[in-house]
Parts: structure tokens; sequence; C-alpha cells
């Protein structure tokens, strides 16, 4: 299988990691789906199988996470950061074997730009299920161990592309609830100008837990969404 400039067999292993990557390693060897989320894949199989990229890289200011911007024209989640990632092709191969790794490092290149021979696959999360849109998500754990360019590919795709430092990620400052006016809440960051909640802020809170990142916050502390959320 092949696909943009990534033609190379899939194979995920977290042999030379940096040590500061090690703690995330071994949560994603030993972490259960509840412990990641109460929203689990249907047992009958429904849902679209799809994978997002959880790509960590060495910034300026240390360890960090890549993540985008949707275009605020979108219909659905308009302007809300989220990890590189989307459904899976017919081409990725099959979504129970290396499916999910194909289509995270192929919807990566596609939204950002990223070439997928300088990405480490060290991991794959147990998968989630997000039922506004019925998405059966698995989270590709990376190492960007040859960073490349990236950016905006799709203008009406795509706002931005940027990358959080995980010092900010973990700044108790930084953390708060973001609650729908429908009444659901959950964990958020503020970093990089953006509001970072829902399913993608929800893996960073667990990654940052189970890795043993996690600094108290205040978890009253609460950042309202509006309905268009």
């Amino acid at each position: 299988m092949a696909y943009g400039p990534f033609r190379g067999a899939v194979e995920v292993h977290s042999g030379g990691l940096p040590p500061w990557l090690a703690p995330v390693a071994r949560a994603a060897e030993t972490v259960e789906p509840t412990q990641l989320s109460r929203f689990l894949p249907p047992e009958d199989g429904a849902g679209r199988q799809s994978a997002v990229l959880v790509l960590f890289g060495e910034g300026r200011r240390g360890p960090e996470l890549l993540l985008m911007e949707r275009a605020g024209s979108l219909r659905s989640h308009a302007g809300q950061p989220s990890f590189p990632g989307g459904a899976l092709d017919p081409a990725d191969g099959d979504p129970h074997g290396e499916g999910p790794v194909r289509a995270a490092l192929r919807e990566a290149w596609e939204e950002t730009g990223l070439d997928p021979h300088g990405v480490q696959i060290f991991g794959v999360l147990p998968k989630l299920y997000i039922p506004v849109s019925g998405f059966v998500v698995a989270p590709v754990l990376g190492w960007w161990r040859e960073p490349s360019p990236v950016g905006v590919m799709d203008p009406a795709e795509t706002a931005r592309v940027f990358t959080v430092p995980v010092a900010d990620l973990t700044d108790p400052e930084k953390r708060a609830t973001a609650v729908h006016p429908a009444g659901h809440s959950g964990p958020a960051f503020l970093v990089e100008s953006a509001l970072v909640w829902g399913f993608t802020a929800g893996v960073i809170d667990r990654l940052l837990h189970y890795a043993g990142w996690e600094r108290p916050w205040d978890r009253s502390r609460q950042v309202p969404l509006d309905w268009r959320a």
C-alpha cells in the first residue's frame, strides 16, 4: 500500500525514544479503555473507524504536541483545535490491524504536510467513541524523530497548524473545565490563543495523568462553550 510520500512498512516500537517520553510509552502499554473515557466503541461494531496522530516533538521550549485548528467556516466543530486525523480509507488496510496507524499518518500528511518518514510510532491507545459524530477513534502515538515543515494544506478545512509546549499543558493556570450549554463538561486547556476541549482535551488530560506529568489544578474554574460547539 502506498499514499503520498509514505510507502514504507508500518512498525510500532518504543526503542530509541528520548527519556522524557518513556512515561507516555509505558502508559500506552498498560492503560485500559475505561481509564481513558466512559465513551467506548459500540459492542455491535457500529461507528466509523478513524484515527488521530498524537505527535510529540521537541521544540524551543522542550517537549511539545502538534495540533491544528479547524476552519471557522466549517459546519461541524468550526474553529476547534484537534489532532491531525480522520476516517480510515480502504487503502489504509485492516481497521483492526495496521489501518489506524496508516490512516493517522496519511491524514497528518494531507492536513499539515507532515513527512511520515520522520515519525516513529511508539504506541496505539485503546479505541474510543465520539457519540455526537459516531466515530470510533484510535489515538496513535508518535515521536517526531526528524521534524519536517508543517502548515495549512487546505484553508477551507484548516485555519492553522501549531505546536503546544507540554509545559503549558501542565501549567495549572492554563487548565479549566469546559461546560457546554447542554450540560456536559470536560477538561480544557487555554494555550496558544486557543481553547482546546472535547475529545482532544480528554486524550491530552489522560495522557498527562497516566504519564505522571499532571499538576494539581482548579477543576472549579469553568469556561463556557456556546451552542455551536
